[in-house]
């Protein structure tokens, strides 16, 4: 796959002047937040040399980026929901809170979304319809139209920036976290389920970051 603004120049022929490009990370971890990426851009030609899906990029590469980045687009914010959240809500619901408050972020800096670019194959972003079966009290939360675009952390550059600066984000705040829980060895497995990590959880139990809703190891000792 070779990145292209093929999917970007659609919606801005289409009338879109901001196309936020949204990809997650930490979905299948075991401990810590999900994150979610956005990274909005207007009408462009270029993006940053070396930018490219985050999975396929050293952790080096990855924060080597971070700079360029910042003056790639008109926006750039990464949301978070926590553990605790998860476990309240499911992933889902977490991933579309995470994506939420990202957009809100953008929206507290003046940037206006007109459309978004998801990667994936299932739009988690836009809320369900309310039905008779909602909660009344329920928030609905309106969001940009979404297109979704399968593989587009390789294809699209608004995509892969936005997974670039999310991986980035969550895992400095896997880092910071190993100081406080060492014996998961978050520095290194970042929350997922690493052999040494699913051990310290047999020895351990789950900390307050761990998702206990998730089926975790049982305590052994």
């Amino acid at each position: 796959m070779a990145l292209s603004l093929g999917f970007e120049s659609a919606l801005w022929d289409a009338g879109a002047r901001v196309v936020v490009g949204i990809d997650e990370v930490g979905r299948g971890a075991l401990a810590g937040p999900v994150s979610v990426g956005l990274v909005a851009v207007v009408r462009c030609d270029a993006w940053p040399p070396g930018l490219a899906d985050s999975k396929q990029l050293t952790a080096r590469a990855r924060e080597a980026l971070i700079e360029p980045l910042a003056s790639f687009g008109v926006g750039r914010a990464v949301g978070h929901a926590s553990a605790a959240e998860i476990d309240a809500v499911g992933i889902i619901a977490a991933l579309r809170l995470a994506g939420v408050r990202g957009l809100a972020a953008l929206a507290s800096e003046g940037v206006a979304v007109d459309a978004v670019l998801l990667d994936g194959t299932h739009d988690w972003l836009t809320a369900p319809p309310v039905d008779l079966f909602s909660d009344a009290d329920a928030e609905s939360v309106l969001t940009p139209p979404v297109t979704m675009v399968v593989k587009g952390d390789g294809l699209c550059p608004s995509i892969a920036a936005a997974s670039v600066i999310a991986k980035v984000e969550r895992d400095a705040i896997m880092v910071a976290a190993h100081d406080e829980h060492p014996h998961f060895g978050w520095d290194g497995n970042k929350g997922y389920g690493a052999a040494s990590h699913l051990e310290a959880l047999r020895d351990y139990g789950p900390s307050p970051l761990h998702r206990v809703s998730w089926k975790l190891p049982t305590r052994s000792r």
